[in-house]
């Protein structure tokens, strides 16, 4: 039971992060230190399934897909987005460079500690880590573009979005704003649109099944390769989540509320200047200090636990 109690706390940090835009779920997961392994069950389910739908053979098919592991995990999730979204979309409008400033100091010793697995630096890895870092900003000041919204547009972004949010550093929801989908998913959710979010949901599974198990097989035959690129990822995707910015154009959400899209990030005191407000430095230094602890926090309560939760048993 403790050990499921503290992977349904894991899911829900996980939770917190996918809901604010630009932090991915995937960077929780690795510091918790329950990435692989959630990397491994995805990519079993289609075996499993198969197992079970073909043979039935129900408990080799439940073990063989560590489901009581994804259950308990995605529990938190849900648990987390449902009760905290509204609470977290609330200090993001109200309280922005204190929220951005935790997750600025969470996202940065995070870097710090997948690079730290890296066994050995060679022009490679530095190649790959340079990859990750330029492939992340470029992401987070790339013009959106406006994709259709028809069935197969709604598909491919449903893949592409989930990819994102399983990779530490890049985050789903920014994706979608990217592709100039996200007031149409959001409004589908709103409106329980069954169509549309079933077809995005159909790509969503796709996108989660097969880039978990491409992931999976990277981590474990290229793992310092793949660490190099995802320490990269997460230190370019920190453009994204810098606390004073300068908005230089606005998007219009499903509610006809005007919401930032293209920022500037800027220095507290140029930030003051402009503004005219204060850039809360001290405010923003404690919760980027409160960011890195807990992420130090997460490491070592993982470090208590054994890698393999045996979850699945």
């Amino acid at each position: 039971m403790k050990k499921h109690f503290l992977l349904y706390a894991k899911g829900m940090a996980m939770g917190a992060a996918d809901v604010v835009p630009g932090v991915s779920g995937g960077t929780i997961a690795f510091i918790s230190g329950i990435y692989d392994e959630l990397l491994r069950s995805i990519a079993s389910v289609p075996e499993a399934a198969l197992l079970l739908l073909l043979r039935g053979r129900i408990k080799d098919a439940w073990r063989m897909a560590n489901a009581t592991f994804l259950l308990v995990l995605l529990g938190g999730i849900l648990t987390s987005v449902l009760s905290f979204a509204r609470l977290i979309t609330y200090l993001l409008e109200h309280q922005p460079i204190p929220v951005w400033s935790f997750f600025f100091g969470l996202i940065l010793v995070s870097a710090y500690m997948v690079g730290r697995d890296i066994h050995r630096w060679n022009w490679s890895r530095a190649l790959s880590f340079l990859l990750g870092l330029a492939f992340a900003y470029w992401i987070t000041v790339a013009a959106p573009v406006q994709w259709g919204s028809d069935p197969l547009s709604l598909f491919c972004a449903g893949a592409i979005a989930i990819c994102a949010m399983i990779l530490p550093g890049i985050s789903g929801s920014f994706i979608l704003l990217l592709l100039g989908l996200y007031p149409v998913v959001l409004g589908a959710v709103k409106d329980l649109e069954i169509g549309v979010l079933a077809v995005f949901a159909g790509g969503c599974l796709v996108g989660i099944l097969s880039f978990a198990r491409l992931l999976s097989w990277l981590l474990a035959r290229w793992r310092d390769l793949s660490l190099a690129f995802l320490t990269g990822l997460m230190l370019g995707s920190l453009n994204k989540v810098w606390p004073w910015k300068e908005t230089l154009s606005w998007r219009v959400d499903s509610k006809g509320e005007q919401i930032p899209l293209l920022q500037n990030n800027l220095l507290p005191g140029h930030f003051a200047e402009l503004s005219g407000q204060d850039p809360q430095l001290l405010l923003a230094l404690v919760l980027a200090l409160a960011g890195i602890v807990l992420v130090l926090g997460l490491e070592w309560l993982a470090g208590r636990q054994p890698r393999d939760t045996g979850c699945a048993k």
